[in-house]
């Protein structure tokens, strides 16, 4: 293959993953809608939690199905890999679509659960491939938080889509099946093009390699590991537990919207950091995000409702607690944390990279975890208190970051 050809060749492997980011969001994004729908099927104290089964089936197919899809890409390689995912999700959808034709919540919930091994599948192939593309270092990091930026806007539209086709119905769970066909249609049409596109596959992927050790023999990996379990509590535990403690400060609608924000802030600090990122080292900006959050976390907890700032919100100039404003701007802390800490554990890990890979989002359980630990703390020493969770969890990244992440393993043979 000529020089050109090959460029070629990466190019629309980079623009194939990029598409491929966009629908990781848009699928983990469907399950809150059809559950939302299902929740009013139930009555007493217990509704609100039923409703969510559908994303904690989510987190499930992560802890199960994370390092087969390692493995899956190690034999089978990137492109079929992508394929195979991409195919489980179109059956994951349909099932969610099944469930209103015989009016079943288990089998929404498997539908919930099948979508979660297609996203966990997708992730398992995007993240590494990117990376790879990129040759590693800054422009590998920068790559996959290109693509994070257009998983953040998906994960900001499927929501709104959701609600301009959806309107002000949604009593029934046939109400969503306009959503569940489009998403079908989708899936669809990513196969095909999948499919069609010539996708670069790395250096022995799919192909029989002989593994003298596993990834599990690098330190910086492990606790790299260690950190993405641990990133998924302030990802997920401060925008999941702040409308909570705002609603009886302001109302459940405006404490929606402020904590709508941080998403916002999210997708924000994803698109600086991929400009940033060709620029600047991933260790620079694990640290400062890290730092900055561990100050935010910390800040919020001491203030709490001692000071009272003011914000816009709904057209109108409200006053609200310092505590959710400093939270809030913790999504742009978060933002670079998933690229960055996955290109610092991956690097230098050469042939261990896709088994890597399949690790790191078996780890993404801790979504389901953590958040469920913090309001476990909440209920028992107050909201506030509860964000001694993230906070933790924040210290560990950054101290991963200074010192954790170097490679101290160089001597195995990794090609």
């Amino acid at each position: 293959m000529s020089a050109k050809q090959s460029q070629s060749l990466r190019i629309m492997t980079i623009i194939a993953m990029m598409f491929l980011y966009a629908m990781i969001a848009f699928v983990t994004n469907l399950a809150a809608p059809v559950g939302k729908i299902w929740e009013q099927s139930f009555t007493g104290s217990n509704a609100q939690f039923m409703g969510m089964l559908g994303n904690a089936m989510n987190f499930l197919a992560y802890l199960i199905m994370g390092i087969p899809a390692g493995w899956m890409l190690s034999k089978i390689g990137y492109k079929r890999t992508a394929l195979i995912a991409v195919f489980v999700g179109f059956v994951g959808v349909l099932f969610q679509w099944l469930s209103g034709v015989f009016d079943s919540f288990v089998v929404y919930l498997l539908g919930a659960f099948v979508c979660g091994f297609s996203v966990c599948m997708l992730n398992t192939v995007v993240n590494p491939l990117l990376t790879l593309m990129g040759g590693g270092g800054k422009k590998g990091n920068q790559l996959n938080l290109i693509g994070g930026t257009l998983n953040s806007l998906a994960g900001a539209l499927t929501p709104m889509l959701v609600g301009a086709l959806v309107g002000a119905a949604g009593k029934e769970i046939d109400d969503v099946n306009v959503i569940l066909y489009i998403a079908m249609a989708v899936f669809a049409v990513v196969y095909l093009v999948i499919r069609l596109t010539p996708i670069a596959e790395p250096d022995g992927a799919g192909q029989d390699v002989v593994y003298e050790r596993s990834p599990w023999s690098f330190r910086h990996f492990v606790l790299g590991a260690v950190a993405i379990f641990l990133y998924m509590g302030v990802e997920i535990g401060i925008p999941a537990t702040l409308i909570s403690y705002m609603t009886p400060r302001v109302g459940f609608a405006v404490a929606g919207f402020i904590a709508g924000r941080y998403w916002i802030l999210m997708l924000v600090g994803r698109f600086v950091g991929s400009a940033i990122g060709g620029r600047v080292s991933s260790k620079v900006m694990v640290s400062v995000a890290a730092g900055v959050a561990v100050l935010l976390i910390g800040a919020a907890m001491l203030l709490g409702d001692k000071v009272m700032v003011h914000t816009f919100v709904q057209g109108a100039l409200r006053e609200v607690p310092i505590a959710s404003t400093l939270l809030v701007l913790t999504g742009l802390c978060t933002s670079i944390m998933w690229g960055c800490i996955f290109n610092l554990a991956v690097e230098g890990l050469g042939k261990y990279t896709a088994k890597a890979s399949g690790i790191f989002m078996t780890m993404v359980f801790g979504g389901a975890l953590w958040p469920s630990l913090q309001a476990s703390i909440a209920g028992h020493a107050g909201m506030l208190v509860s964000y001694i969770v993230p906070l933790l969890c924040a210290t560990y990244i950054l101290c991963y970051a200074l010192w954790g992440s170097k490679n101290v393993n160089t001597d195995i043979k990794v090609d």
